[in-house]
């Protein structure tokens, strides 16, 4: 399907900045911008590329100022990112949807299946499962008795719920994410060996929640883990047994949050950061990647950095030191011997 800029424009309430009539069929990044295709400028890192790149039409903020001429024709909108997001949301919504249940699957007699859904094969539906509006159930997927799912999710092609889990609508779920599966719990015998203790609790996530492949949250051991709505997990990421997840916050890949842990609204938790069981991370914390959580923060909006995590400012000045260790001995050393000197 062939968009031009003038089409473009309209749609992301946009300004045209060249040949309104230039069509595009495909996206590409803007260093290897292509005839035909567009691109976006968000990052002004990326700028140099604007000059010499082929796309057909690239979206720029509106605060944009080029040094040069620019081949390409321009659509300045508020947001190039968000723009570019818009457009691709679109897109994805014009190509065909799948509904109707494919063979061979199993769907129980006693699953309550809504209006416009697909199951794709070698799908299995469990008993008394409520399956919303759109619900799309990608090949090879399970969904478990007594599971719940509302309207517009997808499940992609090989994706476990386990049963008594309840998911909101609006969510995404992306291949060999696990959701329900037993928290790691073990009690300790006389005998030196570990007794199992059975999980009999669930897993509530609310609406509007993305979540990465091969990422597991495992349900609650009594209870529910929880996934608050619009939460963005990354891929690679193990949620343990009682966690729960505060609105809004995103969470990078290889992250793990061990048992009971509670992490605020609007978190932004940078890829392997290790949180230790039973803490509490208060709203709007921000967590830089490969840090480690064993305490409580409490104060509203932190930035935290290093292993064990604290402030990020003190934690910059005490690696300025940290780095130049070596250094520092070596100086340490000389002034030692020069000390020997002089007592003699």
């Amino acid at each position: 399907m062939n968009f031009t800029a003038n089409d473009i424009a309209e749609f992301l309430n946009g300004e045209v900045e060249g040949d309104g009539t230039v069509a595009v069929n495909n996206v590409s990044r803007i260093e290897e911008g292509k005839p035909g295709t567009l691109s976006f400028l968000a990052n002004p890192k990326y700028a140099h590329y604007i000059y010499e790149t082929k796309s057909s039409i690239v979206l720029v903020n509106k605060d944009f100022v080029a040094d040069k001429e620019i081949v390409a024709t321009l659509v300045r909108v508020d947001d190039a990112y968000q723009a570019l997001a818009q457009l691709l949301e679109m897109y994805e919504q014009s190509k065909p949807q799948h509904v109707g249940v494919e063979q061979p699957s199993f769907v129980s007699k006693t699953a309550q299946v809504g209006e416009q859904v697909y199951i794709g094969a070698f799908a299995y539906i469990g008993s008394n499962v409520k399956l919303g509006k759109n619900v799309k159930i990608y090949p090879h997927s399970y969904v478990g008795d007594n599971v719940i799912i509302g309207d517009n999710t997808v499940l992609n092609s090989g994706v476990k719920i386990y049963e008594n889990c309840k998911i909101g609508a609006e969510c995404i779920f992306h291949s060999g994410v696990v959701i329900g599966g037993d928290g790691f719990g073990f009690a300790p015998s006389s005998a030196n060996n570990y007794k199992k203790v059975p999980q009999v609790g669930n897993v509530v996530i609310e609406d509007h929640v993305e979540i990465g492949a091969n990422t597991c949250v495992d349900r609650a051991t009594m209870g529910s883990t929880i996934i608050r709505k619009g939460v963005k997990l990354d891929n690679l990421i193990q949620v343990a047994h009682n966690v729960e997840i505060d609105e809004n916050t995103v969470i990078a890949s290889q992250t793990g949050l061990a048992g009971s842990t509670k992490i605020g609204k609007n978190c932004m938790i940078g890829g392997q950061v290790g949180f230790a069981g039973h803490i509490s991370i208060a709203d709007e914390v921000k967590i830089a990647a490969q840090s480690g959580l064993g305490k409580n923060i409490k104060k509203v909006g932190t930035v935290v950095q290093g292993s064990p995590a604290f402030e990020f400012g003190p934690y910059q000045k005490s690696y300025v030191l940290f780095k130049n260790l070596p250094k520092m001995r070596e100086q340490i050393m000389t002034l030692e011997k020069e000390l020997k000197e002089l007592k003699k």
